[in-house]
Formats: structure tokens, sequence, C-alpha cells
């Protein structure tokens, strides 16, 4: 594999409902598998680890607050500002990481994901920074599609 095949980091989108959104940050690509451990009778050295379910950090976005409504932020605010009155709606997200001239060389399917955290960073009047939108997401599972 040549040096200019690997993969970089800051060339990706997110796709919500047809629309490629731009973020500065995505975090929490990742799952484990969870142990249990068991301690048998009369073995003092060790313990067995037994698997038990996966699990998975929730999805974090960060970005440049923008001033018009997008389809992501209306779905945000009205999942958690509505509280339980109204159904959540949950929908899959993906996450594709681009290649050059723009090429999806992956691709991450977040389904059943749903907003359950929407902030925004501190306000300080001694720096001199952008206000920074963040969005966190609980999803069911995860699938990776890889695409070259």
């Amino acid at each position: 594999m040549a040096s200019n095949d690997y993969a970089v980091s800051f060339y990706f989108e997110l796709l919500f409902k047809g629309d490629k959104i731009d973020f500065q940050e995505i975090s929490g690509i990742s799952e484990e598998l969870n142990v249990e451990e068991i301690v048998s009778g009369g073995e003092n050295r060790f313990k067995y680890k037994l698997p038990t379910t996966s699990t998975h950090p929730n999805l974090g976005l960060k970005r440049a607050l923008v001033p018009e409504n997008s389809k992501l932020v209306t779905w945000c605010k009205n999942s958690i500002a509505g509280g339980l009155i109204n159904s959540i709606e949950t929908n899959d997200v993906s996450v594709n990481l681009l290649g050059a001239n723009a090429v999806v060389r992956m691709k991450w399917t977040f389904h059943n994901a749903y907003p359950i955290k929407y902030s925004f960073s501190d306000l300080k009047s001694q720096e001199n920074g952008l206000v920074i939108e963040s969005i966190d997401l609980a999803y069911t599972y995860f699938e990776i599609s890889s695409i070259q």
C-alpha cells in the first residue's frame, strides 16, 4: 500500500435524511464486548471471563454553530425539548470517510439513532473563538461498509 492510499481522519461527512452535513468532529465510533468474571471454586489464581453483551458509546457530533435551521437541528429540538409527550423519532445516520476526489472509502451506518443531548460551548468574553454546537446521539448498533 502506497503512503497516499492511507485513509485520513479529517475528510468526512455525515448523512442525515439525504442531507450532507459537515462537522468539525465526530467521536464515539467504537464497540466493546463486555465480560462477566466468574470465580471457580477452589481456584484462586484466576477468574474466568465470559462474554456477555456488546456496548458502544454515544455518537458525538461537534461543529461551529450555524444560524440556519437544518433537519438535524429540528429533529434534536423536537426530540429533546418535547420530553416524552411526543414519541421519539429514530433515524439512521451515516458517516462517510472520504478519500481523494470525495470518493467514499468507508461508511458507518448508525441504526435507530435519536438525539439525547444538544448543547453549546461556553460563552467567554476573554476568548476569540467560535460557538460550538454539540449533539449526542444514542443508537442501537452500527454497520461498517468498506467501499473502495
